[in-house]
């Protein structure tokens, strides 16, 4: 059998206030136990877990890998709204005119990830 993904890993300098935005933004659920301070922080949601992990170094770079999130019960530009809300920032804004398109985000730390079209507005509903 081959490997699944277990866990997609960030690494950051406070696990569980990030790990407090991916819950919020992911209708996640923190691993029992976890709590501030702690140097590793699990975020299990129905997609997949993510685990923060505290590191000395910050984030010098664009992410090589980044999440791409669609919205499940909205529209991708009110996910945008929300996660703006939540303190995400817009970094790159690439909709178009005709309702296509992903807006490019950053977390509270800086890492890159996108919001896409829910599956609604995909299908034209």
């Amino acid at each position: 059998m081959a490997s699944l993904v277990r866990h997609v890993t960030f690494d950051c300098s406070d696990p569980y206030a990030l790990a407090q935005f991916w819950t919020a933004a992911l209708d996640g659920r923190l691993e029992d136990g976890d709590e501030p301070g702690d140097p590793e922080v699990l975020v299990e949601t129905a997609g997949a877990g993510l685990l923060f992990i505290r590191v000395p170094e910050g984030k010098a770079v664009k992410n090589r890998v980044h999440l791409d999130v669609q919205p499940q019960d909205r529209t991708r530009d009110e996910e945008v709204e929300r996660l703006t809300a939540l303190g995400a920032t817009i970094t790159g804004d690439h909709r178009n005119p005709d309702g296509t398109g992903w807006v490019t985000m950053t977390d509270p730390e800086g890492n890159e990830f996108c919001v896409e079209r829910s599956a609604a507005e995909r299908a034209g509903a």
